[in-house]
């Protein structure tokens, strides 16, 4: 991973002061509240409903052990004992106090973490595939690029102060699992006319409001274009989106309004100004960044050892541990394995300090000390050797940590919602735990197969919803809290965003109606359909015949 230099300590540790000097000013009284909200913005503080959030910045989801417990420590000793790792592969702090945030910032940059472009209308951080560099479909390792458009956007002049938010998610999987298609600009690894592997960039997509799936602006571009490329992109948006209204500021309004031919086309135009200027990538640049990614000191070699056949033979909770959250790794006599944070009863995302330290000692003993955070919410040990994985597993049960769901119907994304955010119109967190138990049973799960439910407390859409097989939403009806359904939704390569079942349902009616949801997809499936391609070929209206139907 990425070490910081002495010019990056230095530049945090003024960061660290220059807000430290804000928020006593602040406090004070010398600043007002609407000359502090930049500021603080700037820092990653946001103002929810009962308390300030700090959003902390995890570049591309990658973490050492080290600052694993940097964490651990904050949510101990700044927050109410947890922290919760976002759909932008970050982690916020739902409880510190103001007058902590200059402390919490210095301990993060002990451990060359920030919370710098986390919120305001820049460029935020860049996302990618949790398993980056170890997948065996993956064409070339994500993250590099990821570096290079990181420390290319971070403090970038020219997009400190955009139309509104920006985020980017690089992809270099085949199977994409980094939402790249509803992200403002998406990009993809892809093999070029001789083979040279390159960059296919998609622009405009997003969820919140207007929901849009992200379309073509350069079918390959070279390595070397890849800064070129973005920066044209983000010229046209900068200086063409609309500030007069933050609904309607997202660049997937300007293309919308534009049409994508008249967008392209003023982007290529851009693009071929400044092509083969100063942020042409040189080999040298691109090596460098590849520098910080070096092969890991593999030692096993064999797949399936005895150790592990006999320890799946014995163990039925293991197995099934096994076959939900373990994946084949590139290097043979390694896996891949996934911390699913969604035990029945804890908010999805959710992790306290007394975990977060657990994990910070299962990477330095299975994994090389480092950990990732996904889209999903999880935590993956990307290169646990095979021999090893049950004795992971022992561990992992010990804290809470391993629930064999993953990619099944409790394994939801879910926002903090109205137990949180000023912005959210209804609760998700119960919405989430009421599913929980009412699919408790791991046997009917696995039944179900793989599914996706995620849940937003309003319509910026943080829980994805729009993209969830199942998406719930929460709206305000005259006060009171209900529950919008869609289904059909998808992030994945056939990206698609879901359709409104119909009217919105009351709380403690979710449970039942996802019941009744299921109840349409098992009868309709055919040759072990997931629930998308039952959706896909059946449509909404048998859904919507079960749910609405009224009692004889």
């Amino acid at each position: 991973m990425y070490q910081y230099n002495e010019y990056d300590h230095q530049m945090l540790t003024e960061r660290v002061a220059q807000f430290r000097d804000q928020t006593s000013r602040y406090l004070d009284g010398k600043l007002t509240e609407t000359e502090f909200l930049p500021l603080r913005l700037q820092n990653g503080l946001y103002v929810q409903r009962l308390a300030p959030m700090l959003r902390v910045a995890i570049p591309y989801g990658l973490l050492s052990s080290q600052q694993l417990r940097k964490l651990a420590f904050i949510a101990r000793h700044y927050d109410k004992g947890y922290g919760h790792i976002t759909t932008r592969q970050n982690i916020q702090f739902n409880w510190p106090q103001l007058e902590d945030a200059p402390d919490i910032l210095a301990h993060l940059a002990e451990v060359e973490m920030h919370a710098i472009q986390t919120s305001g209308n820049c460029i935020r951080n860049t996302t990618t595939d949790q398993f980056a560099g170890v997948a065996v479909d993956e064409l070339e390792d994500s993250r590099p690029y990821c570096e290079i458009i990181r420390q290319w956007s971070t403090f970038h002049p020219e997009f400190a102060y955009l139309p509104r938010k920006f985020k980017i998610a690089v992809c270099g999987t085949a199977v994409d699992q980094a939402a790249t298609q509803v992200h403002d600009i998406g990009v993809y690894l892809v093999s070029g006319p001789e083979q040279q592997v390159g960059f296919r960039i998609l622009a405009g997509g997003g969820l919140g409001r207007t929901p849009v799936i992200g379309q073509e602006i350069f079918p390959f571009v070279e390595k070397k274009h890849l800064l070129t490329a973005l920066e044209a992109i983000l010229r046209i948006y900068n200086r063409q989106g609309r500030r007069d209204n933050k609904y309607k500021a997202r660049i997937k309004i300007l293309v919308k309004e534009m049409g994508i031919e008249a967008f392209k086309t003023k982007v290529i135009e851009e693009w071929q100004r400044i092509k083969d200027g100063p942020q042409t990538l040189t080999e040298k640049e691109i090596e460098r960044c590849k520098s910080f990614f070096i092969e890991l000191p593999y030692t096993a070699t064999q797949d399936n050892p005895d150790t592990l056949t006999e320890a799946l033979q014995k163990e039925p909770l293991f197995l099934n541990w096994y076959r939900r959250n373990v994946k084949q790794h590139k290097r043979p006599g390694y896996a891949i394995a996934t911390i699913a944070l969604k035990e029945t009863g804890t908010a999805p995302g959710d992790v306290t300090d007394v975990q977060l330290e657990h994990i910070a000692d299962l990477s330095d003993e299975y994994s090389f000390g480092e950990a990732r955070v996904s889209h999903r919410q999880n935590v993956v040990l990307a290169d646990v050797a095979q021999e090893e994985l049950y004795a992971l597993w022992q561990q992992l049960r010990n804290q809470s940590l391993a629930s064999e769901n993953l990619e099944l119907l409790t394994d939801m994304i879910c926002c903090p919602g109205g137990d949180f955010c000023a912005l959210a119109n209804a609760k998700s967190i119960p919405i989430a735990e009421s599913i929980q138990r009412e699919f408790s049973n791991h046997d009917q799960l696995l039944d179900i197969g793989e599914i996706t439910i995620n849940i937003s407390g309003c319509m910026n859409a943080c829980g994805h919803h729009h993209v969830g097989n199942i998406g719930i939403l929460g709206v305000d009806k005259k006060g009171e809290e209900f529950y919008q359904i869609s289904l059909g939704g998808s992030s994945k390569n056939e990206a698609s965003l879901a359709k409104v079942l119909g009217p919105a349902f009351a709380e403690e009616e979710i449970p039942f109606v996802i019941r009744k949801i299921i109840a349409v997809y098992k009868d309709n499936r055919i040759d072990g359909e997931k629930f998308l391609g039952t959706y896909q070929r059946i449509g909404l209206e048998p859904f919507k015949d079960k749910i609405y139907a009224k009692a004889d």
